[in-house]
């Protein structure tokens, strides 16, 4: 397979220059499945794990560490023979010879999988296993302490409850891997964390939505008090198309990725991404809508409270036929760990409710299965929850 430089202007959380980056990277679309590839899936953490845990560490006064491995992919060992040609700009006396690869190199489809692989059997070998619930969450649990390790491809989050532990584990991963230690948690993907003077703990993502307004020229745009009008209703067919698909699949795509830390962008979000196969200029307005709303509100996020139990408690509601083109109802859930919101959904459901009780049941057995699940999770990090509580 072919191979090319890739150069890439690497920034820091606050937007300025960081440095500038050259990788080689091999042509991954030329590889044959069963031949130079055969699994390729590698777990990340779920956001919902994420802030479960970054609520547990504020409730228990915890520490945690970031830390960011270097050329992590390069790590990965290949179990297949593939062979890359030459790199561009490599003089050679034999222009006729291919590379063989012995490590996972960008580019190729099982590169993030061989570099989990890597990562997980390292864990294994410092005491660590996963979780059944959320196979990017490691632990490890002594008599006096527990240690957690949150996995998101090359982005590690380290916490527990000795910070001599934490540290140490910190020095054994350095010995298998190259790795930036990031200090106290501060950015994480795209997340700004700050803490506040009473302890509590702020999630927002102000500098991606910065960058967003910049894109589509909306940062002195006139601020919205709301994302959308609650009358509003987006159907098919009904305006002219919009001129620029690409750039309205764009917005809306960087929006869904704000549904992190934005509870309240939800609905309107979920709406306007229905409409990416062919969006039509109301359409277009409706994201505009959203994007004016997000101008006046740049630095609002999730706060997570250090006093906060561990009782769950949940909301969910659900309409009934209100989109006019399937008839279809849209449900919508949120649940609480104490005082803090863990995690959140709203969702065309996939068949016609035939009563508004039927719809209320639908979105009543999405949460539940939310629930079992987190409840599953905090069993496995050794926190005791009492039965939960839905409200619909």
């Amino acid at each position: 397979m072919g191979c090319k430089w890739i150069f890439k202007t690497k920034l820091n959380a606050d937007g300025s220059l960081q440095r500038c980056k050259a990788r080689l990277v091999a042509k991954g679309f030329h590889q044959t499945a069963g031949i130079d590839y055969a699994e390729t899936f590698s777990p990340i953490v779920r956001h919902s794990t994420i802030r479960l845990v970054l609520a547990h560490v504020v409730s228990s006064r915890w520490s945690i560490r970031q830390i960011d491995i270097n050329n992590a992919f390069l790590n990965g060992d290949l179990q297949e023979c593939v062979f890359m040609q030459q790199p561009p700009g490599f003089n050679t006396t034999t222009p006729h010879l291919v590379c063989q690869l012995n490590k996972a190199i960008y580019g190729l489809k099982q590169a993030p999988r061989s570099w989990f692989l890597k990562l997980s059997t390292t864990l294994f070998h410092l005491g660590f296993k996963p979780t059944k619930s959320d196979t990017s969450l490691f632990v490890k649990y002594t008599s006096t302490s527990s240690l957690f390790v949150l996995v998101y491809v090359d982005d590690i989050l380290i916490t527990g409850s000795f910070n001599t532990e934490i540290s140490s584990l910190i020095s054994n991963l350095h010995s298998f891997f190259p790795l930036k230690d990031l200090g106290p948690l501060h950015n994480f993907l795209g997340i700004q964390i700050t803490y506040t003077a009473s302890g509590n703990m702020h999630l927002s993502q102000s500098q991606y939505i910065r960058v967003l307004l910049q894109r589509t020229n909306m940062m002195a745009s006139k601020p919205y008090p709301t994302p959308m009008v609650s009358t509003t209703c987006l159907r098919q067919n009904s305006s002219e198309i919009f001129s620029d698909p690409t750039l309205y699949r764009s917005v809306v795509g960087t929006l869904q990725y704000l549904l992190v830390t934005r509870l309240e962008l939800s609905y309107s979000v979920n709406k306007v991404a229905q409409f990416m196969h062919s969006p039509q200029l109301h359409h277009w307005q409706a994201v505009k809508r959203i994007l004016r709303y997000l101008a006046g509100t740049i630095d609002h996020g999730l706060l997570l409270h250090h006093q906060s139990s561990s009782f769950i408690k949940a909301f969910s509601d659900a309409d009934w036929g209100v989109d006019p083109d399937d008839r279809k109802s849209t449900s919508g859930f949120c649940v609480y760990l104490g005082s803090n919101l863990i995690s959140w959904l709203t969702h065309k459901q996939k068949t016609v409710s035939r009563s508004s009780t039927e719809a209320e049941y639908r979105a009543i057995a999405a949460v539940m299965t939310k629930i079992l699940w987190l409840k599953s999770l905090l069993h496995e990090l050794h926190i005791q929850t009492p039965p939960p509580q839905i409200f619909f």
